[in-house]
């Protein structure tokens, strides 16, 4: 079925391996989160078109869509429960609404003063919980069967990103407060601090698979910070800059600085990807310290990312993020979600040097 209601299913024709392949009956407005279901290849996509929309993706990258949900303002933030029957999405209505797979029906779950900017699921010992990571500066713990939160932490600031790989759960705020939780004693933060990097930051995202638990924090300001959790591992830290463009190539700070929109961290291989305002996706190995892959560069901002859950797909959102204010909004302004095929040399780590 399409979401429309109409009886011709839309699919695309499986692109030849080499280019990446357009979802047809994208959202029709700026797409802000993307997450894959972690049971099957299902593509949650929230939309500031105040939807939510279920993509299923076939072996050869077609597509389907299967369902579609709303809030009553623009979604900031999708996310998946452990068994991937149920879609939780954050929204500028205060709000979060879990919607069933099996059965078609989106409840609200959870209510905050401010916008939800970021739902994340925990999958703890006791069970499944989410949070909802609000601009009223809290984080709100719910277990969905109770209309009030089993917990509520007061933040330094709005939350502006939010990631989970339990039992790390790390928060950013504006003002450019970090705050990292160790989720068996979720009330209470397990240490704060100021990010590593000047700019307002934009994103934070958990390390996958890798020895020392840490995490990725991306700027307004064209720039990665890669910071470990432990002090023991604190001479592992280190900030780079990317997304950027020379104005004149050998001219000192003449670069055009664009904002790191998302980090994705590959769930088997533990690399990442970052995307950004100037259209460019690049994958980077954080212990070998290099580049593995960049993309062709989009017609538009970057907006989102996020792999499947074994790293065979990797998804993007080309949209535009309000990176140039009102005047960037222009008419035509390509609004695509895309799927690429991973090959196994892009996301594999290089051997240490």
């Amino acid at each position: 079925m399409s979401f429309f209601g109409t009886n011709t299913a839309s699919t695309t024709p499986a692109a030849p391996a080499e280019k990446d392949i357009e979802v047809p009956e994208p959202p029709t407005d700026s797409i802000s989160s993307l997450a894959f279901s972690p049971a099957a290849d299902y593509l949650a996509v929230g939309s500031w078109d105040n939807n939510v929309r279920l993509y299923e993706v076939g072996a050869g990258g077609q597509t389907q869509g299967k369902a579609m949900f709303g809030h009553q303002g623009p979604v900031l933030s999708v996310c998946w429960n452990k068994e991937g029957n149920k879609v939780i999405s954050g929204g500028a209505d205060n709000a979060a609404r879990m919607f069933d797979i099996t059965n078609g029906q989106s409840q609200q779950v959870a209510q905050h003063d401010a916008p939800v900017k970021v739902v994340k699921w925990i999958e703890t010992p006791q069970g499944g919980i989410l949070a909802t990571g609000s601009w009223d500066k809290t984080v709100k713990y719910w277990d969905m069967r109770s209309p009030t939160p089993v917990a509520t932490v007061q933040l330094p600031e709005r939350c502006y990103s939010m990631d989970v790989q339990y039992p790390l759960m790390v928060v950013a705020t504006a003002e450019r407060h970090i705050q990292i939780f160790n989720l068996t004693n979720p009330n209470t933060a397990y240490k704060t601090i100021i990010s590593p990097l000047k700019w307002q930051t934009r994103v934070v995202s958990c390390f996958t698979n890798s020895a020392s638990s840490g995490f990725a924090v991306g700027s307004v300001e064209g720039r990665v910070a890669i910071q470990y959790v432990e002090e023991k591992d604190s001479s592992n830290n280190f900030s780079f800059k990317c997304h950027r463009k020379d104005q004149t190539p050998n001219a000192k700070d003449q670069s055009l600085v664009y904002a790191v929109n998302d980090i994705s961290f590959h769930p088997v291989h533990g690399i990442f990807s970052t995307c950004g305002s100037d259209g460019t996706i690049h994958f980077w190995d954080k212990d070998a310290r290099t580049r593995l892959k960049t993309f062709e560069a989009a017609p538009g901002p970057i907006s989102a990312t996020a792999f499947n859950r074994n790293g065979t797909i990797f998804a993007y959102a080309i949209s535009y993020d309000w990176s140039k204010g009102h005047s960037g909004m222009t008419p035509g302004h390509p609004n695509k979600l895309m799927l690429h095929a991973c090959k196994d040399d892009e996301v594999k780590r290089r051997p240490k040097k």
